[in-house]
């Protein structure tokens, strides 16, 4: 069911905390950098911060949903990692979308509505 390309390994992980850029809004925080592919890599981080593991699949999963059905939208060629916040836990899957879709645009790596 997965089409996209996940972020795997620690190091992967590091990378783009160290080289890439963040922002974040009120339940996420995006860090991003270009990989020199023509593909995305997309991971996600949740903390034992934000609930227990029951809560934390929850999250991961609406964030990876959110991402899987707007991928088309995004321009290609970067690793992306996805920080859930604290506030997150509690919310449906519109908000998640939004947010995600809101960190996005803060990066510019929606693709113009034109194309």
């Amino acid at each position: 069911m997965k089409h996209y390309h996940s972020l795997r390994t620690t190091k992967e992980f590091q990378q783009v905390y160290k080289t890439g850029k963040s922002k974040a809004n009120r339940y996420l925080v995006l860090y991003c950098r270009e990989n020199q592919l023509n593909y995305n890599r997309f991971g996600i981080s949740v903390s034992k911060k934000v609930g227990n593991s029951v809560v934390r699949h929850r999250v991961t999963r609406l964030l990876r949903e959110s991402y899987r059905l707007r991928e088309s939208e995004f321009k290609q060629g970067f690793d992306l990692v996805v920080i859930a916040r604290n506030t997150v836990k509690d919310e449906g899957f519109h908000t998640v979308e939004s947010a995600l879709l809101h960190l996005m645009k803060l990066h510019r790596l929606k693709r113009d509505e034109k194309h």
